[in-house]
């Protein structure tokens, strides 16, 4: 019998960048819908998803160790993870999760587990070539997870399994950052640094987009230009710059210029240029979403946006802790759902992200435009980000939060 304070990690390892050249299969087998209520279930689950976003991004900026720093994380990826997690939870443990992410007692595990196989399966079959998502659960050789536990992961969250022996804290880490770089593409290839040994299980949740915008920023056109961080500070960037009709919407109710970038599929990025950043943090929610692509307008604008690489790592605990998840990290924990035979507690929940954006393409963004001619005698109205914004890349039509931050410093 092993001791109390066995340990999972749950890891969502996220990446946004280029073009992927391959993605994985999905194994789902024969699973079918058992309830009449799939459509209403997923529609639940999507709209929690989008608010656990938000949510968590609230938290995420209201950190001390936050402040003055460029944010960016998948809220979809950490969705994952948790929800797959409930699987094995049970008793207060399973509420407070739940609860979390925001899904409403009316929903049953198996109608959160069908939603996210939907999800899953959506998303993957989407654009093949562009995103990949998806979990993997490493089991050391010493422990028996039950079977229904693994089973409804591989089923509904689309995860792969593997042995190993965690005693082997090297060889274990490399077999976790070897699977997670064929995943991301490479892009993140050193998420576990160090291993407990007395870890027997590892839940990993990944996600990889690469998009190419709609409409191409021309590389002739990116120039040096100043970033202005905060009143004492200017940093300088490379400016992509182009004179599109793009679709665009100022927000009045918080002094808000957003800009609507289209990948070549059915991703976008937003853009978000607030007067004031704090009201722009505290008042957005997924009702914002909505109302800017319903009222975005198609007019010809000189865009500048920085071009930038951006690496962001986090470990969520006190963050889970403070949104009501908190008995998973403790004594009280009861994931007997996984183990009946042994006391198990998560250790972190540990989350990376990776963004890129160039003339090409981002992970988080799109572009839309046309190319003018004869317009030099009318009046283009500039949007220039060279200060800090938001961006989010989402899924158009279920508006689906992939990705979500905030632009603080493009050099960072």
């Amino acid at each position: 019998m092993m001791h109390s304070a066995v340990g999972i990690w749950i890891l969502s390892a996220l990446i946004c960048v280029g073009r992927s050249d391959h993605h994985f299969g999905m194994n789902h087998g024969d699973q079918h819908t058992a309830v009449d209520n799939s459509a209403d279930s997923l529609s639940q689950v999507t709209a929690a998803n989008k608010e656990f976003a938000f949510r968590l991004y609230k938290k995420l900026a209201a950190h001390a160790d936050s402040a003055g720093k460029n944010i960016f994380f998948s809220p979809a990826s950490v969705s994952v993870a948790l929800a797959a997690l409930s699987v094995g939870a049970r008793g207060e443990t399973h509420s407070q999760l739940f609860s979390g992410l925001g899904f409403s007692s009316q929903l049953t595990q198996r109608d959160v587990d069908q939603a996210f196989r939907m999800l899953l399966e959506r998303e993957n079959s989407i654009s093949q070539e562009d995103i990949s998502e998806g979990t993997a659960v490493f089991v050391d050789n010493r422990f028996k997870p039950k079977y229904d536990f693994l089973d409804t992961l591989k089923q509904s969250y689309s995860a792969d399994g593997f042995n190993v022996s965690f005693t082997q804290t090297k060889q274990s880490a490399d077999t976790i950052n070897k699977y997670v770089s064929e995943k991301t593409n490479g892009k993140i290839d050193k998420l576990v640094e160090d291993l407990d040994a007395s870890t027997i299980m590892y839940l990993v949740s990944y996600i990889y987009y690469k998009g190419k915008w709609a409409t191409p920023f021309e590389t002739d056109n990116t120039k040096e230009d100043s970033f202005t961080v905060d009143e004492n500070t200017k940093v300088k960037v490379q400016m992509m710059n182009m004179e599109k009709t793009v679709d665009a919407y100022y927000d009045a109710g918080i002094n808000t210029s957003v800009l609507h970038l289209p990948f070549n599929n059915s991703y976008s990025m937003l853009l978000m240029l607030p007067d004031d950043m704090a009201t722009l943090e505290n008042a957005i929610c997924p009702g914002h979403i909505t109302k800017w692509l319903k009222w975005m307008k198609s007019n010809i604008h000189d865009v500048y946006i920085p071009k930038f690489s951006i690496k962001s790592s986090y470990t969520l605990n006190d963050v889970l802790t403070e949104m009501g998840m908190t008995d998973m990290f403790g004594d009280r924990a009861d994931l007997s759902g996984i183990s009946e035979g042994q006391k198990l507690a998560v250790s972190d929940v540990v989350h990376q992200a990776t963004l890129d954006v160039d003339e090409a393409g981002a992970t988080a963004a799109a572009a839309t435009g046309i190319g003018i001619t004869l317009l030099s005698f009318r009046h283009v109205p500039v949007l220039k980000f060279n200060r800090p914004f938001m961006a989010v890349i989402i899924e158009r039509n279920s508006e689906n939060i992939l990705f979500m931050g905030k632009i603080i410093n493009p050099n960072i």
